[in-house]
């Protein structure tokens, strides 16, 4: 799944539990799954941001490659 999608599963996740129809034991084997795919969300966010990077112009117009920071 991508992020979107994880995203929208975590989306139905929090209404499922919001409506309060759900007995004990589903709310929480629903918020251990929730629990998991927002570790997954973020665990794609943490990757992409290994990924960014940052493109200065120099004075001379060339283009110098950093990594991105926080």
């Amino acid at each position: 799944m991508n992020f979107e999608e994880n995203m929208e599963k975590l989306e139905k996740i929090v209404q499922e539990l919001e409506k309060g129809e759900l007995n004990l034991d589903e709310s929480i084997k629903k918020f251990e799954e929730g629990m998991q795919v927002s570790k997954e969300c973020n665990k794609m966010l943490e990757e992409a941001e290994k990924k960014i990077t940052i493109l200065i112009k120099k004075e001379d117009n060339t283009l110098e490659e950093e990594p991105f920071e926080t």
